[in-house]
């Protein structure tokens, strides 16, 4: 059965969108919030998310964000804004489909058809272990012994590509582009030294690491 995680702080339309999609055979999860969004879907591991952008605690977006820095599940955005550039963002921020408010329930359920169909990557976990260091790729946290290690902005969105990819070759000039921007092409000191940085707060022994691992002249790999 295939799992529907839907996000509104409208109760009407969560009910409305429980019922139609639980009669047409999925199991329906709802929330009301961002936060209880990604709490729900760190647990669940759904499917298929419907978000609503327009969520009392956090914008829609940010929810996006934390959705995609784990996860390849489709995610259908369900707002009442109507402007292109909302439409965009969404879709640019990693949304794979966009329905504007107010819907027509037959038209959704054939969207919410197809795009399970067409899928998205298979939903990774949450979390991976470094050794015996934890990364919540929800929360954006590390922890050891249930104490935080802190990581510099720079340094989490450097582990987060590579440990929501395990086991793949991520290239150099992607780490870079995706990092610090389309401009830089050939500024791989900045990766070895970013790098180096990681092991030594993540890996064991930071001169032989096991799963922040260098693939010489390519790029990096996290194994797991």
């Amino acid at each position: 059965m295939i799992k529907v995680l839907v996000v509104d702080d409208e109760p009407q339309i969560l009910r409305a969108l429980r019922i139609n999609l639980a009669a047409h055979g999925y199991d329906v999860a709802t929330a009301g919030s961002g936060a209880e969004a990604l709490r729900r879907a760190a647990a669940a591991v759904p499917d298929l998310v419907v978000l609503d952008l327009g969520l009392p605690d956090m914008d829609g977006g940010e929810v996006i964000a934390g959705l995609r820095g784990w996860t390849g599940a489709p995610i259908l955005v369900l707002s009442g804004r109507a402007a292109s550039t909302d439409k965009i963002a969404a879709l640019d921020a990693g949304a794979d489909d966009y329905v504007t408010k107010p819907f027509d329930i037959g038209e959704l359920l054939a969207r919410v058809r197809a795009i399970t169909r067409r899928g998205g990557d298979q939903p990774e976990t949450p979390t991976v272990a470094i050794g015996d260091a934890t990364v919540d790729l929800t929360t954006k946290t590390v922890h050891r012994h249930g104490d935080r290690i802190r990581l510099t902005p720079t340094e989490w969105q450097l582990l987060e590509i590579l440990a929501s990819n395990p086991g793949k070759l991520v290239s150099q000039r992607e780490l870079l582009h995706r990092v610090w921007g389309p401009s830089y092409d050939r500024e791989t000191n900045y990766l070895r030294q970013y790098m180096a940085q990681l092991r030594r707060k993540l890996e064991a022994d930071p001169s032989r690491p096991a799963h922040l691992l260098t693939e010489p002249g390519m790029g990096y790999r996290f194994r797991p």
